[in-house]
Protein backbone atom coordinates (compact mmCIF):
# COMPACT_ATOMS: atom_id res chain seq x y z
CA UNK A 1 0.00 0.00 0.00
CA UNK A 2 1.21 3.33 -0.85
CA UNK A 3 3.05 5.25 2.32
CA UNK A 4 1.41 8.89 1.14
CA UNK A 5 -1.34 10.24 -1.11
CA UNK A 6 -1.66 13.70 -3.22
CA UNK A 7 -4.97 15.54 -2.28
CA UNK A 8 -5.52 18.28 -4.48
CA UNK A 9 -8.71 21.23 -5.02
CA UNK A 10 -10.09 23.57 -2.41
CA UNK A 11 -13.35 21.40 -1.44
CA UNK A 12 -10.79 18.62 -1.04
CA UNK A 13 -8.61 20.20 1.22
CA UNK A 14 -11.32 21.77 3.69
CA UNK A 15 -12.94 18.32 3.76
CA UNK A 16 -10.13 16.62 4.96
CA UNK A 17 -8.78 19.17 7.34
CA UNK A 18 -12.48 19.13 8.72
CA UNK A 19 -12.17 15.93 8.79
CA UNK A 20 -9.10 14.16 9.25
CA UNK A 21 -6.62 16.71 9.75
CA UNK A 22 -4.19 14.09 11.08
CA UNK A 23 -3.46 12.62 7.76
CA UNK A 24 -2.00 15.58 6.40
CA UNK A 25 1.97 15.71 6.05
CA UNK A 26 2.63 18.86 4.38
CA UNK A 27 0.52 21.49 2.33
CA UNK A 28 1.67 23.02 -1.07
CA UNK A 29 -0.03 26.49 -1.88
CA UNK A 30 0.27 28.51 -5.56
CA UNK A 31 2.88 31.55 -4.73
CA UNK A 32 1.20 34.66 -5.36
CA UNK A 33 -2.51 33.13 -5.35
CA UNK A 34 -4.63 35.13 -2.40
CA UNK A 35 -7.77 34.57 -2.37
CA UNK A 36 -10.45 33.66 1.08
CA UNK A 37 -11.07 30.08 0.36
CA UNK A 38 -7.82 29.54 0.03
CA UNK A 39 -6.17 31.85 3.27
CA UNK A 40 -8.64 29.42 5.26
CA UNK A 41 -7.06 26.66 4.56
CA UNK A 42 -3.76 27.67 4.84
CA UNK A 43 -4.99 28.92 8.51
CA UNK A 44 -6.60 25.98 9.06
CA UNK A 45 -3.13 23.93 7.89
CA UNK A 46 -1.16 26.23 10.56
CA UNK A 47 -3.94 25.60 13.37
CA UNK A 48 -2.77 21.85 13.20
CA UNK A 49 0.67 22.68 12.92
CA UNK A 50 1.20 21.27 9.01
CA UNK A 51 3.70 22.47 7.74
CA UNK A 52 2.84 25.04 4.73
CA UNK A 53 4.91 25.94 1.50
CA UNK A 54 4.37 27.99 -1.78
CA UNK A 55 5.13 27.05 -4.71
CA UNK A 56 5.60 28.09 -8.68
CA UNK A 57 2.45 26.66 -10.63
CA UNK A 58 4.67 23.99 -12.36
CA UNK A 59 5.90 22.35 -9.12
CA UNK A 60 2.08 21.76 -7.52
CA UNK A 61 1.17 20.83 -11.73
CA UNK A 62 3.93 18.16 -11.58
CA UNK A 63 3.21 16.83 -8.18
CA UNK A 64 -1.12 16.14 -9.69
CA UNK A 65 0.08 14.77 -12.88
CA UNK A 66 -1.75 18.11 -14.36
CA UNK A 67 -5.17 18.28 -12.83
CA UNK A 68 -6.52 21.02 -12.21
CA UNK A 69 -5.49 21.65 -8.15
CA UNK A 70 -7.17 25.64 -7.40
CA UNK A 71 -3.65 26.72 -6.42
CA UNK A 72 -3.40 23.82 -3.41
CA UNK A 73 -1.76 20.63 -3.26
CA UNK A 74 -1.26 18.14 -0.13
CA UNK A 75 1.04 15.23 0.64
CA UNK A 76 -0.85 13.01 2.76
CA UNK A 77 -0.90 9.72 4.61
CA UNK A 78 -3.93 7.54 2.91
CA UNK A 79 -6.90 6.89 4.29
CA UNK A 80 -7.95 3.70 6.11
CA UNK A 81 -9.51 1.62 3.50
CA UNK A 82 -13.13 0.60 4.57
CA UNK A 83 -14.58 -3.28 3.99
CA UNK A 84 -17.27 -5.77 4.72
CA UNK A 85 -16.96 -5.24 8.74
CA UNK A 86 -17.38 -1.69 8.27
CA UNK A 87 -20.39 -2.28 5.90
CA UNK A 88 -21.89 -4.21 8.72
CA UNK A 89 -21.52 -1.55 11.55
CA UNK A 90 -23.34 0.92 9.18
CA UNK A 91 -26.01 -1.29 8.18
CA UNK A 92 -26.83 -1.98 12.02
CA UNK A 93 -26.78 1.85 12.58
CA UNK A 94 -29.45 2.57 9.99
CA UNK A 95 -33.20 1.69 10.41
CA UNK A 96 -33.81 1.80 6.37
CA UNK A 97 -30.20 2.07 4.85
CA UNK A 98 -29.90 3.22 1.17
CA UNK A 99 -26.33 2.06 -0.02
CA UNK A 100 -25.16 2.51 -3.49
CA UNK A 101 -23.74 -0.08 -5.17
CA UNK A 102 -20.87 0.64 -8.26
CA UNK A 103 -19.98 -2.51 -10.41
CA UNK A 104 -17.14 -1.61 -12.48
CA UNK A 105 -16.86 2.29 -12.46
CA UNK A 106 -13.43 2.51 -13.68
CA UNK A 107 -13.38 6.29 -14.20
CA UNK A 108 -11.92 8.65 -11.03
CA UNK A 109 -13.86 11.50 -12.32
CA UNK A 110 -17.78 9.63 -12.57
CA UNK A 111 -16.47 8.00 -9.00
CA UNK A 112 -16.33 11.46 -7.75
CA UNK A 113 -19.27 12.43 -9.02
CA UNK A 114 -21.31 9.59 -7.70
CA UNK A 115 -19.87 10.06 -4.51
CA UNK A 116 -21.06 14.41 -4.31
CA UNK A 117 -24.33 12.69 -5.74
CA UNK A 118 -24.46 10.08 -3.19
CA UNK A 119 -24.32 12.56 0.05
CA UNK A 120 -26.54 15.10 -1.50
CA UNK A 121 -29.18 12.32 -1.10
CA UNK A 122 -28.51 10.68 1.88
CA UNK A 123 -26.63 7.33 0.75
CA UNK A 124 -25.42 5.84 4.14
CA UNK A 125 -22.19 3.95 2.13
CA UNK A 126 -21.52 3.49 -1.41
CA UNK A 127 -19.78 -0.37 -2.13
CA UNK A 128 -17.37 -1.06 -4.51
CA UNK A 129 -15.56 -3.95 -6.07
CA UNK A 130 -11.95 -3.96 -5.10
CA UNK A 131 -10.22 -5.38 -8.52
CA UNK A 132 -12.60 -3.34 -10.75
CA UNK A 133 -13.16 -0.15 -9.65
CA UNK A 134 -11.64 3.49 -9.48
CA UNK A 135 -9.28 3.90 -6.48
CA UNK A 136 -10.33 6.71 -3.87
CA UNK A 137 -7.27 9.24 -5.14
CA UNK A 138 -6.70 12.27 -5.62
CA UNK A 139 -9.14 13.16 -8.83
CA UNK A 140 -12.03 11.54 -6.74
CA UNK A 141 -11.63 13.51 -3.88
CA UNK A 142 -11.51 16.78 -5.88
CA UNK A 143 -14.54 16.29 -8.40
CA UNK A 144 -16.66 14.63 -5.01
CA UNK A 145 -16.29 18.37 -3.61
CA UNK A 146 -15.66 17.22 0.15
CA UNK A 147 -18.33 14.33 -0.05
CA UNK A 148 -15.31 11.76 -0.23
CA UNK A 149 -14.94 12.61 3.40
CA UNK A 150 -17.89 12.19 4.34
CA UNK A 151 -19.46 8.91 2.41
CA UNK A 152 -18.02 6.07 3.11
CA UNK A 153 -16.69 4.43 0.52
CA UNK A 154 -16.19 0.59 1.29
CA UNK A 155 -14.19 -1.64 -0.95
CA UNK A 156 -15.22 -5.14 -1.68
CA UNK A 157 -13.61 -8.40 -2.76
CA UNK A 158 -16.60 -10.71 -3.78
CA UNK A 159 -19.53 -8.46 -5.29
CA UNK A 160 -22.09 -10.69 -5.47
CA UNK A 161 -22.13 -12.51 -2.16
CA UNK A 162 -22.10 -8.65 -0.76
CA UNK A 163 -25.17 -8.78 -2.46
CA UNK A 164 -26.46 -11.76 -0.87
CA UNK A 165 -25.50 -10.70 2.37
CA UNK A 166 -27.61 -7.41 2.02
CA UNK A 167 -30.39 -9.36 0.87
CA UNK A 168 -30.23 -11.40 3.84
CA UNK A 169 -29.90 -7.72 5.66
CA UNK A 170 -33.11 -6.96 4.30
CA UNK A 171 -32.18 -4.94 1.45
CA UNK A 172 -34.04 -4.91 -1.96
CA UNK A 173 -31.60 -4.61 -4.32
CA UNK A 174 -32.59 -2.93 -6.92
CA UNK A 175 -30.29 -2.61 -10.61
CA UNK A 176 -30.21 -0.70 -13.89
CA UNK A 177 -30.13 -2.47 -17.22
CA UNK A 178 -31.65 -1.61 -20.62
CA UNK A 179 -33.03 -4.98 -21.86
CA UNK A 180 -35.86 -4.60 -18.54
CA UNK A 181 -39.46 -3.54 -19.64
CA UNK A 182 -39.39 -1.52 -16.27
CA UNK A 183 -38.52 1.66 -15.65
CA UNK A 184 -37.50 3.64 -12.31
CA UNK A 185 -40.42 4.90 -11.80
CA UNK A 186 -42.33 1.58 -11.79
CA UNK A 187 -41.14 0.20 -8.81
CA UNK A 188 -41.51 0.76 -4.74
CA UNK A 189 -38.23 1.94 -3.28
CA UNK A 190 -39.19 3.68 0.06
CA UNK A 191 -37.90 0.22 1.82
CA UNK A 192 -34.14 -0.54 2.81
CA UNK A 193 -32.58 -0.18 -1.01
CA UNK A 194 -29.11 -1.77 -2.41
CA UNK A 195 -29.28 0.35 -5.72
CA UNK A 196 -26.99 -1.07 -8.61
CA UNK A 197 -25.11 0.40 -11.38
CA UNK A 198 -23.10 -0.95 -13.86
CA UNK A 199 -19.94 -0.17 -15.52
CA UNK A 200 -19.52 2.89 -18.06
CA UNK A 201 -20.62 1.03 -21.53
CA UNK A 202 -20.86 -2.32 -20.17
CA UNK A 203 -23.07 -1.24 -17.37
CA UNK A 204 -23.51 -4.70 -14.82
CA UNK A 205 -21.47 -7.84 -15.22
CA UNK A 206 -24.07 -11.03 -15.29
CA UNK A 207 -23.47 -12.46 -12.16
CA UNK A 208 -24.54 -9.01 -10.51
CA UNK A 209 -27.36 -8.73 -12.84
CA UNK A 210 -28.67 -11.90 -12.12
CA UNK A 211 -28.52 -11.37 -8.07
CA UNK A 212 -30.78 -8.54 -8.25
CA UNK A 213 -34.07 -8.28 -7.16
CA UNK A 214 -35.06 -6.14 -9.70
CA UNK A 215 -34.32 -4.57 -12.79
CA UNK A 216 -35.45 -1.53 -14.12
CA UNK A 217 -34.11 1.23 -16.49
CA UNK A 218 -34.69 5.28 -17.46
CA UNK A 219 -36.75 5.76 -20.05
CA UNK A 220 -34.97 7.36 -23.00
CA UNK A 221 -36.92 10.03 -25.47
CA UNK A 222 -33.98 10.84 -27.51
CA UNK A 223 -31.58 9.11 -29.60
CA UNK A 224 -28.93 8.52 -27.30
CA UNK A 225 -29.33 5.29 -25.64
CA UNK A 226 -27.75 5.74 -22.11
CA UNK A 227 -26.79 8.54 -19.78
CA UNK A 228 -23.26 8.98 -18.33
CA UNK A 229 -23.48 6.83 -14.97
CA UNK A 230 -22.85 9.71 -12.94
CA UNK A 231 -25.64 11.54 -14.67
CA UNK A 232 -28.31 7.66 -13.95
CA UNK A 233 -26.87 7.59 -10.56
CA UNK A 234 -28.69 10.97 -9.85
CA UNK A 235 -31.45 10.41 -11.07
CA UNK A 236 -31.97 7.00 -9.75
CA UNK A 237 -31.08 8.33 -5.96
CA UNK A 238 -33.21 11.49 -6.18
CA UNK A 239 -36.28 9.35 -7.32
CA UNK A 240 -35.45 7.15 -4.00
CA UNK A 241 -35.44 10.51 -2.20
CA UNK A 242 -38.35 11.42 -4.16
CA UNK A 243 -40.46 7.99 -3.55
CA UNK A 244 -39.55 7.96 0.41
CA UNK A 245 -40.36 12.19 1.44
CA UNK A 246 -43.55 10.38 0.47
CA UNK A 247 -43.58 8.50 3.41
CA UNK A 248 -43.28 11.32 5.91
Amino acid sequence: MAQQEWLYGLHAMQSVLEKEPERVMEVLVLKGRNDERLTNIINQARRFGISVQFCQRKALDDKVSGEQHQGVVARAKPARVLDEADLDKILESEAQPLILVLDGVTDPHNLGACLRTADGAGVHAVVVPKDKSASLNGTVRKVACGAAEVVPLIQITNLARTLKHLQDKGLWIVGTAGETDKTLYDVDLKGPTALVMGAEGKGMRRLTKETCDELVKLPMAGSVTSLNVSVATGVCLYEIVRQRSLQG
